[in-house]
This record gives structure tokens, sequence and C-alpha cells, in this order.
């Protein structure tokens, strides 16, 4: 089994043998962890004793871990291997630089710029050109027809620069989404032993022999084995495809896989393999050997019919005890309630513009076809009817001549026409947003995140943490049958009840929870862990008790059992086994939970008396309800005792062991509001985008940090539920949810307290499936827990916390909080609005330039049988507008002012009537401009005309005049561009930009030196100073033309329409809605691109790199990085491991596995390795 597993992996370290240094060898290791279960004890106790004599072999200690030492890590990675997963290698600018040139219209233009140079070689033998018609003939001397060749060289010399440029933009991109990739990847470290010490290292810097701590939430970085564990839960389902949590325990199954997740407890493994040998590894080396291998026909059509035949169905556990099943008629009504329901959509933004380039496109193709056909028509009725004359044979090349220049001509067209700069300027946008939102503390993890945030109506967000600051100080106490509004002096407390309450703290937390010195002198003691529990013990200090003596007296392989906290249990209890043979337990948790199952209460004499339901009711009223009122988290602390006389109790019997408890006292904990939080909601509540609270937390202590946040303001009729309530009123009869119940409640909750994770899938679920706003709700969630996930998948856009947050439900997010402050979720808000904002404004800019080169073009090609606007001239106009004026425009930093409207909604067209109102008006005055100056410029300035001029003539002053009064107006109207709500200073905040500046300035300094110095090559003469200040000031007339439009009022226009809606999931047709009956989301950008994929023209080709680029973002560069994407549900790019809707199947796509390969790669894990072939 071992050996076809290992068939694809070529790893020169594998079969190398080094006894000599350590216990056992790289392939004993491997096939070790293949093993599972049973299986792996007999053979860790066949081979090393146990899991001591492991690590002896390994030269390890189990308490102590590595040395640490250089020397020592560097070898082992020698022998073992390191912990990476080599990346897939990006593709080389050559390569890019050679996608660019698949652009279909690109070679048309390269195809017809070749024939124009050849002919303009060609010399008719001895003949008169005068035989070949007026066109053809006269009016130039041999130096200029010998310059003929110079177009046709021009315009393959502009296709260059624009392959270049392209190629050179997707290049840097793809530079920053691995640069991105690296650094979400550098920041995941995990806590590891080494010299006796507990330190957090960077998940690449693991070797074979640590001894890693693990804990509720960590995602596995390596292979191990488990050497001691409480309570731990794995769950393996994105490497076996079971959704079961499995246990895992010393006795039964140590063994523990990269990549899956720690669900609950904690524990410490011996890491055994890393990187390329760790399961995972083996995985993904499989995925990269196949890649190099050509796939026979017959082979992808017997996969073909296998996936029609099996469509896995993938279940996520916990994504499916969220949905219980509303009807008795079988998987079948499931399955067609399923289709039914709202699916997630994604690339909404880049649906619409796809749709829009394919519409223009069409159009453009239009245009040019037409162009064309009335050129050649025009040249044959004047040639050979008009004129009158014969065909000659010596004539041909020269009408050939002709015949390619009025190709050249409709391709320009098609060039101008087509928009291909939409897709740069959203990835630009796009990568430039998520670059400056790194240091708005947004990691950004999928870039469709940026622009969904900006149409959010509704954050759902965690109280602890997020809203709060989250350093937790305990500051009242119930303790001795007294309430302390102050912390106590240790004498005010009997000294049995001290004792008892500190052993309870020091050992019924996580040994990973510590209070540090401060970083600075004066400064506060740094919490690191848990930060309930870093609370409780500074509360053991504060009562000037060490709780560390007591950790190293009694360390936790002394203890008995953990039943570590979950959100079910909602407490914590810890047993140890004392001298005598009798247990102790000791249990924290909520108060009004833990308060339940306590019958005596510790006295004052330190004597414990009887605690009933009475006197329970009455601290609630008198302790609990007061100390939430302030906003304090309330905790009881209880232990209870197991006489050695009464034997051993079933400790797995949970309710008979969790209950009888004795209160040792109830703590009020602290937890204060940030500072800047009130505000962010306040600006959040303006910006239309409801703000609701879901926490874990007492509904009074829930309630009263909601008032101090500004969520709740005094005499809102608004409704605060707790977990049960909220079930109750959305439930029905039988139990079941019901989408009526909750369209009932959402509109009005502001705040969900003693909230489950269930609740708040619930909750997230039923607002983003209500159909009774008028609009789809877009729904922001924030998580931290591992049980976060399945809410934080299904919001639109899900934030996890970067410092608190588990992998887990960063894994599950789309945006990491790195200071998992709320006030960041609000920048997050203004740089998606800002994103859409800056499309438009490029928007408004391309389609005044298209609408008025295209018909420019057209009409002047039509009238005087010659564009006014050359091939050079065109494209260079493109390159202004494609990608400087997406770089200019794209790049503006985002303003306060973003979020004094409400949200744009998903269903607003990208072109309001607004922005067609400046396109159409701009588009009037340029085009005025421009048939003015082309039939009565010559007149105007005193010049010789440039109309009508014969093939090869030189260039003329009157088409100069033209073309730079043409690209000075695209400059100026570049400002007005800047703005699209009719706002009338176009120059507000325009030195903040400094690109904007920098763009504008450079395009006029090259657009003077083409002028000047571009002659022939750019159909350009020079101006003199007089013409250049008449050419300024039509440019500048833009900008006060600009300001009469503005005050025209939009709503007068009623005939203006507006542009580039997205399509809605009604228009989808039938046969499309099948085939996304299998997928969790719908991607707008990809149907798009698909249904116009039959149009070949550059805009999709562009649109189709654009994506390949961004999927370049998901490619990875570490094993970290790897690991994630195998467990991420985000859709990948073909090549790389892709998931079917959840995590439990990895599957090889196609393109890139063979037979082989996909034989071995199913032996490699040695479980139920489900693996379903994506197309």
């Amino acid at each position: 089994m071992a050996n076809n597993s290992y068939s694809g992996v070529k790893n020169s370290l594998m079969e190398a043998n080094h006894d000599g240094e350590f216990g056992c060898t790289l392939k004993e290791l491997r096939s070790l962890m293949e093993l599972r279960g049973a299986d792996a004890i007999t053979k860790i106790s066949e081979t090393y004793g146990d899991t001591q004599g492991l690590c002896s072999r390994l030269k390890t200690s189990a308490i102590d871990g590595l040395s640490g030492q250089p020397a020592d890590i560097e070898k082992r990675r020698d022998v073992f291997g390191q912990n990476l997963i080599p990346p897939k290698k990006p593709k080389t600018f050559l390569q890019l630089v050679w996608e660019a040139l698949q652009d279909v219209t690109l070679i048309i233009l390269e195809v017809a710029a070749v024939i124009s140079l050849g002919l303009s070689f060609y010399r008719p033998p001895d003949t008169e050109r005068q035989h070949c018609g007026k066109a053809a003939g006269g009016g130039h001397d041999e130096t200029e027809a010998e310059a003929g060749w110079i177009e046709g060289a021009a315009i393959l010399l502009s296709v260059i620069c624009v392959v270049l440029v392209t190629a050179f933009n997707d290049w840097s991109k793809d530079k920053q989404f691995r640069g991105l990739q690296s650094r979400i990847e550098q920041e995941q470290k995990f806590s590891v032993v080494r010299g006796g010490q507990v330190i957090q290292i960077p998940v690449n810097e693991i070797v074979v022999g640590d001894i890693a701590q693990v804990k509720y939430g960590d995602l596995l970085p390596a292979d191990g084995v488990l050497i001691q564990g409480n309570d731990l839960k794995i769950d393996e389902s994105s490497l076996t495809g079971e959704s079961d949590q499995v246990k895992k325990n010393q006795d039964k199954d140590p063994m523990l896989l990269s990549g899956t997740h720690v669900m609950e407890g904690s524990g410490k493994m011996l890491v055994t393999a890393v990187g390329v040998n760790s399961q995972t590894g083996i995985i993904f080396t499989l995925l990269g050997a196949g890649e190099d291998d050509d796939e026979d026909d017959e082979e992808k059509k017997e996969k073909e019919e296998k996936k029609k035949q099996k469509k896995t169905k993938a279940q996520d556990g916990a994504a499916m005890e969220m949905q219980p099943l509303n009807s008795d008629e079988g998987a079948d009504a499931e399955e067609k309630k399923k289709a039914s329901l709202p699916k997630k959509e994604k690339s909404v933004l880049q649906g619409k513009l796809t749709k829009l380039a394919v519409q223009i496109g069409k159009g453009g193709l239009l245009m040019s076809a037409v162009t064309v056909i009335i050129l050649v028509v025009l040249f044959v009725v004047d040639t050979f009817w008009y004129q009158g004359l014969p065909w000659v044979q010596d004539c041909t090349p020269i009408y050939i001549q002709f015949f390619v220049k009025f190709f050249i001509i409709g391709v320009t067209v098609l060039v101008v026409a087509v928009p291909e700069g939409l897709p740069l300027a959203v990835t630009i946008s796009l990568a430039y947003s998520v670059k400056k939102m790194m240091s708005d503390n947004n990691l950004v993890r999928h870039l469709d995140a940026c622009e969904t945030m900006g149409n959010a109506t509704a954050i759902c967000s965690d109280k602890t943490g997020t809203l709060t600051m989250n350093r937790m100080a305990v500051v009242q106490v119930y303790i001795a049958e007294k309430h302390f509004r102050k912390i106590p002096l240790p004498e005010n407390i009997p000294t049995s009840v001290l004792d008892t309450l500190v052993l309870g703290i020091a050992v019924n937390s996580a040994y990973t929870t510590n209070i540090l010195p401060p970083e600075k002198e004066g400064g506060l003691p740094r919490q690191v862990g848990n930060k309930t529990e870093c609370a409780l013990l500074g509360f053991s200090n504060d009562l000037k008790r060490d709780y560390r003596a007591i950790r190293a007296e009694i360390p936790e392989e002394k203890f008995f059992k953990v039943y570590t906290f979950n959100s079910v249990r909602k407490s914590m209890s810890t047993v140890l086994k004392m001298a005598d043979g009798s247990f102790r337990m000791f249990s924290k948790g909520a108060s009004e939970i833990l308060l339940k199952k306590c019958y005596k209460i510790v006295t004052a004499s330190g004597e414990p008396k009887v605690f009933r339901p009475r006197d329970r009711d009455d601290m609630v009223k008198k302790v609990i309800e007061p100390m939430a009122s302030e906003g304090l988290r309330t905790i009881c602390l209880a232990y209870r005792d197991f006489p050695a006389s009464e034997g051993q109790p079933d400790w797995d019997n949970e309710s008979d062991i969790l209950t009888g408890l004795t209160c040792i006292c109830v703590v009020g904990i602290e937890d204060p509001v940030r500072p800047e939080v009130p505000d962010a909601i306040k600006k959040c509540q303006r910006a239309g985008i409801t703000v609701r609270m879901v926490t874990g937390d007492n509904i009074n202590t829930a309630r009263a940090i909601a008032c101090k946040c500004g969520i709740l303001q005094p005499g809102d009729d608004f409704l605060c539920l707790d977990g049960k309530e909220f079930n109750r009123r959305i439930r029905n009869e039988r139990g079941e949810i019901e989408q009526e119940r909750i369209d009932k409640i959402w509109p009005k909750l502001r705040v969900l307290a003693r909230s489950s994770p269930t609740d708040k899938h619930t909750l997230v679920k039923g607002i983003i499936d209500s159909t009774i706003a008028e609009q789809r709700q877009v729904v922001a969630v924030t998580g931290d827990g591992t049980n976060d996930g399945p809410a934080l998948k299904k919001a639109d856009v899900g934030f996890a916390m970067g410092i608190a947050g588990t992998d887990v439900a960063k894994e599950a997010s789309d945006i990491i909080l790195t200071d998992d402050n709320f006030s960041s979720i609000v920048k997050a808000v203004m740089w998606g609005r800002n994103v859409y904002d800056s499309i438009s404004k490029f928007l408004q800019f391309q389609l005044t330039v298209n609408v008025v080169a295209v018909i420019v073009a057209f009409t002047g090609a039509c009238i005087t049988q010659d564009s006014p606007l050359k091939a050079v001239q065109m494209l260079w106009v493109n390159l202004i507008m494609d990608t400087f004026a997406s770089l200019a425009l794209a790049t503006e930093p985002p303003t306060e002012a973003l979020l004094l409207r409400k949200p744009y909604g998903r269903n607003k067209p990208l072109i309001s009537r607004t922005m067609m109102k400046n396109i159409l008006g701009h588009a009037v005055y340029q085009l005025t401009t421009i048939f003015t100056l082309l039939f009565v410029g010559e007149k105007l300035f005193n010049i010789d005309s440039g109309r009508n001029t014969p093939l090869n003539a030189p260039p003329s002053e009157h088409y100069t005049i033209v073309f730079n009064t043409f690209v000075l107006m695209q400059l100026f109207n570049e400002i007005n561009a800047r703005k699209i709500h009719g706002e009338r200073n176009v120059f507000e905040g325009v030195f903040n930009n400094l690109i904007f500046c920098t763009i504008v300035l450079g395009t006029f300094i090259i657009q003077i030196l083409i002028v000047q110095i571009g002659g022939k090559p750019f159909s350009c003469v020079a101006l003199s100073l007089d013409q250049w200040l008449w050419c300024t000031f039509f440019g500048f007339g833009s900008l006060l033309w600009g300001q009469l439009i503005s005050s025209i009022p939009t709503s007068r226009l009623k005939f203006l329409k507006t542009a580039g809606h997205g399509t809605q999931k009604d228009e989808i047709p039938e046969y499309e809605l099948e085939e996304l009956d299998d997928v969790d989301e719908i991607d707008h950008a990809e149907r798009e691109l698909r249904r116009g994929q039959i149009l070949w023209f550059r805009g999709l080709n562009r649109i189709q790199t654009q994506m390949d680029v961004v999927s370049a973002f998901q490619s990875g560069t570490s094993f970290q990085g790897a690991l994630r994407r195998q467990a991420s549900n985000s859709s990948q790019q073909q090549h790389d491991v892709t998931n079917v809707s959840s995590p439990t199947h990895v599957a090889f796509s196609t393109t890139t596995t063979t037979a082989p390969a996909a034989n071995s790669a199913s032996a490699t894990v040695g479980c139920e390795c489900v693996f379903s072939f994506s197309a």
C-alpha cells in the first residue's frame, strides 16, 4: 500500500536510511501515519514499545520537547523534510506575454499590419499609378512612397506596447496576490514546547520531533501521535469525508493528521511527519505530479461517465444540524427545497461588468463590420463606376493595399469600441483596495468580499473582543456570603475558602493561558490565551496568591479527567485524584447555568451549607442581575467531592457528574467597551446598516453593553431576546424553523443573548433568505469560535478575529480583522463602496471615449473614406483609456462621505441615469468639436485640408489638430469623471491621489512628444504654440461644459435609461439553473463569461486573463497555505485542489490528474478517502 501511494511523489529523501542518526527512518514514520486506531497502537507497541519509546527514538522529550538548538533543528529538516509544500510555479513574464498575444483582435491587427507592410514594398513595373484611379496616384514623390511601410511597422510596434503593458499588469498583480497569500501564512503560528518552554513559532518551522500543544479551534499543521489529551475531538472530514467528530486518546486512536480541525479539548502531540510527507502533503504532491502528464481522451470520457453516474453529496455535519428537515417526503423534497432557496451569489460586480462588456463588444463588432463594408463599397463604386476604370492587373497590389487599409480602420474601430479596460479596472481597484485595507487591519482572503461589503445592509457582531476591548478583569465578587463591589483583601476571606478558590482557578483553566509581566515598565500585565481565564488568574494574583506554584506542583499530566468548555456545556470542569483515593472536581461556567447545579454554598465560616432554589432566586435578583445590568459578565466557580468509599463514578455520564456542586463564589468580570466603537456604530446606522449583537453572554449584560455601544437607544422599539426565547418564537409546534416566523422577528431584533452557534447560523440564514424587504439583505458576520464556521460561511461576508479567532473560524471567513476591532469593519464598508464608485467613475470616462471614438471613426470613414484617427493614434487613445485611466480612477482613496448614503443594493445598475446624462452630454460636446474641426478646421486655422488625401500621403496639420484636440478633451474629461453623483467640485481631494495627478501629467507630456516628434509613425506634424493653445482651450472646455451638464436636473430627463444591470436569478434560463443545482454559489462572472465566450473578441480574453490572475491569489506559497486552501470552501482555480460544497471531499480536477496518480491518491490516506472529479 505504501509503495503504491508514494508512486507519484518525487522525494529524494524518501528512500534514504538515517538509522545512524535517529532511531527510525522517514519511510517508517510515513507508513506509521497511514495506520489508524488499533492497528496504529499495535504497530507503536511492537516497534517502539510505547509513545515514550517513539520520543526517545526521535531524540525528544515528551515534557521538555526539543532543545531548540539550531544545529539539531537543521539536521531534522535535512532528514525528515521541512513543513512546506512547494507552491505551483507562477507564470513567467514570457508566458504572460504569450497569453496577451492570444488576443484575437490583436492577432487580426498584426496580420493586417504584416500584409500592409509587405504590400508597401511592392513597386508596380513601369506603370503610371494614374491608371489605378485618383485615390492611388499623384501628389507625392518617391520618398513618400518609400515611407509607406511606416504605418504597418507602427501598428506592429503599438501592438507590442499593448502586449507588454498587459503582461506587466498581470505579472505585477500575480506577484501582489502571492505576497498577500504569504503574509496570511506567515501570520500563522503554532505553540510548541522547546527547552521546557511553551513558545509560538511559525507553522513552517515545525520539525519532526517537536512536541506541539493542540487546542480547541486549531487546524493541525503536521501529522503526529497524541501523547497527552483532554477530551480531544477532531473533525477529519477534510481527509476522510466523514462528518462525525473523531474522539482521540492514547489508548484507542492516537493518530492526528495534518489539515484536520480540533473541535473540542486540548492535548500534546509528537510531530512525526511534516510537509510533503504528511498525509495532506502526499495528496498535494500527487496533484503536482499529475499536472505534468497528459491524459488520454478515453480516460477523460470514463471520468465524465463516472461523474454523471455518481454525484457525491457532501455534507458538513454542522451545516446539516443547522437545517432541520421540514418535510417527511424524504430526500427528494429536501433537494428540491435546496434548489429553490437563494444561493450565495458571488462576483456580482464582475458579472455586471462582463455582461456590459459583452453587450458593448457586440455593438463594436457590428460598427466595425459596417465601417469596412461601407469603405469597400464606396471605393469600388468610385473607382470602377464614377471613374469608369477597368481592373488592370498591375494595379491589383494597390487595390489590395486599399482593402487592407480599410480592414485596419475597421479593426481599429473594434479596438476602441471594446472596453477591455473594464476587467483591468476591477482588478486594479480590488488589488489596490486589498493592499490598502491591510493597513486598515482588514486581511482580505477572498477578493469578492471587498466588493460585497460595500452593499452590506446588516452586521451581526460578537460582543467580546469586537465591541469590547477583550481585556477582562474581575471587578466584583460574591464570596463567603458577602457581595464585594471591589476586589476584597485576602484577610477578608476565610483561608480555607481562599485556598479552594485559588486551587480551582489555577488547575481548571488551560495551561496555555497566562498572565505575563508588562512589555513596558508601568504598563498593564500581558494576557495570553483565553481572556476570561486571564481575568480569573489576575483575580488570583490580586488575592496575593501565585497560581504558577500550584501549576508547577500539579502539571497537566496529573489531571484525572477534563471536561473542556464547549457551546453546549457552557462550563469547564477538571477532575483531580487526591492522595486518599477520592476525587475533587472544579467547575466554572455561566452563573445562571452552573447555579442550577449547585445544592450547597460556602459560608463565611468556610463550611458549606444547603443552597435551596429559593436562595438561588434571591442570589440571581440581588447579585447576578445588578452585576449584569452594569455590563459585567458573571461567572460561577464551584467544586464537588467524590469520596473514595463510593467507588469511581461513571465519568462519561456527564449529567450525573456535573450536578450536586458546592458554589465557592460568583465573580463579575468587566470587559470595557472599545472607546471608538460607539462612533463606528453611529456611522453604520447613518450609512443604512443595521448592527445586531449576537453573544453568548447573559441578556442583562448584553443589553447594558448594547446601550453603551449605541446599538440600543433609549425609547427605541427594538427586541432583545435570549436563545431560548428566540427558538420558541421561530419554531412551530413540531419544533421546525419557519421563515415566516423569523420574518416577524429579525427586522426589530438588535440583541440576541445566550445564543448558541446554531442560533447565530439560523439568524443569519433567516435574514438572507427573507423576502419581506424590497432588496435582499446583504449580511456580514463576525465570529471567533470553531462553531461559528457555519454562520461565517453562510454570511455574504464573514469576518474572523485575527487575535482571538480560531483557525477554523479564519478558514471559514472572507476577511480577517487583524486587530479584532469593530471600527475596522466600518473601514471595510468604506473600501467596498469605494471599489464600486471607482469602477463607475472609470465606466463614465471609458464609455464617453468609446462613443465619441467609434462615431468619429465611423462617420469620418464613410464621408472622407479614411478614419480621421489613424490606427496607431487609436491604439494610443486605447492605452490612455484602458491602462492609465483605470489606474488613475481605480486608485481614488475612500472618504467619510461614502458613509453618508444608503447601500446601493445588489440590483443597482452600474450606470445610473446621472452617469448616462454625463456620458451623453460630454459625447455631444466632443463630437460637435471634432466634426467642426474635421469639416471646417482648415478654414478656422487657415491650413491645408487633410480630407481625401491619397494613399501614403504625408501627415497633415489638419488631422494632427483633430487628434490632439480629441486626446486633450479626454484628459480634461478624466477630471470630470472623478465625480459620478452630479457634484459640482470635480477637483475636491484631487491632490490626495498622487497616482491620478502623476498619470494625467504624464499622459499630457507623452502627448506633447507624440505630436511634436512622433512624425510619420503617429501620422502627426509638429504644431505651433498658437495651435496648441487652441487645442488646450477645446480640451478645457469640457470642464466648463461639465458644469453646464451638472445644472440640468436628471429628474427632467425621463428618456434616459440606466445600463449595466446584473442578471437576476429569475432571468437565468432553465437549463443554466439546472447546471447550477449542484453548487452552493452562483458565480455571476463565470456565468456571463461562458455565455459570452461565443463572441470572439478582445474584451473577453482580457476578462479571462484577469480572472486567472485573481485565482492566482488562491495558489499559495507554503504548506500551510496549501493546507488552508484544501480546507477552505472557496472556489479554486482548476489546477488547485477544489472542494465540493464543503470540506468533506478533496476533488482533483480532470484537467490535471493522471489515472495512476488518481489511483495512488485514493490509497494515500489510510481511511475512506473520496475523490470526485470536477470538470
